[in-house]
């Protein structure tokens, strides 16, 4: 039997959110000491909803990043879904249950057959853009930035959250509740909210 894999140790805020287009009044809501946690408390009680997204999207580990952008795409886009969103994100799902290269790889095409500008392609190319190399297999390796899955992820939750302009904050609301309960390890990969 494999040991469970032990966690990263958690990281400060600060360091977590340098890549981040945050906005003005988050950033000077940023405090050095503080933990995610603290942060994302504290953005959430503004509320600054998309800093909130943004932060929570790249904390995450990027499978359960990815899962937790899936769960979110199923909650805000209206079905019926074009067939290119429905691809891309069991591709991304498939990814999440086995993060393999191959199954990475396939949410390359799965991102680029939605569209890299649709919730569901941005899901499948956080997914792509979470390791490993994007050049092609024969080519030498080129690694993606480390922040891009969750960059691709945020953008992914914001285009989903604004589909109905009426119930954007309530939306956007439900995307940070999932994704709590997805940090917390209440809603694991696989598990619908």
């Amino acid at each position: 039997m494999t040991p469970p894999q032990a966690r990263p140790a958690p990281r400060p805020a600060a360091e977590v959110v340098k890549p981040l287009p945050l906005s003005d009044e988050a950033t000077a809501l940023l405090a050095p000491t503080h933990s995610v946690r603290q942060y994302l408390d504290a953005l959430i009680a503004v509320p600054l909803r998309v800093d909130a997204l943004r932060v929570l999207a790249v904390a995450l580990p990027k499978p359960e990043a990815v899962w937790w952008g899936c769960l979110c795409v199923h909650l805000g886009l209206a079905k019926p879904w074009k067939p290119s969103a429905v691809l891309a994100i069991e591709a991304a799902e498939k990814w999440v249950n086995a993060p393999t290269d191959e199954n990475r790889r396939a949410c390359a095409t799965a991102a680029e057959d939605a569209g890299w500008d649709t919730a569901a392609g941005c899901v499948a190319g956080a997914a792509w853009l979470s390791g490993g190399s994007l050049s092609p297999p024969k080519l030498p390796p080129v690694a993606p930035r480390e922040d891009l899955t969750g960059q691709t992820l945020a953008g992914a939750l914001v285009l989903a959250s604004v589909v109905d302009p009426k119930t954007c904050d309530a939306t956007q609301d439900k995307f940070i509740a999932l994704g709590l309960q997805v940090a917390a390890g209440q809603l694991k990969k696989g598990e619908k909210g």
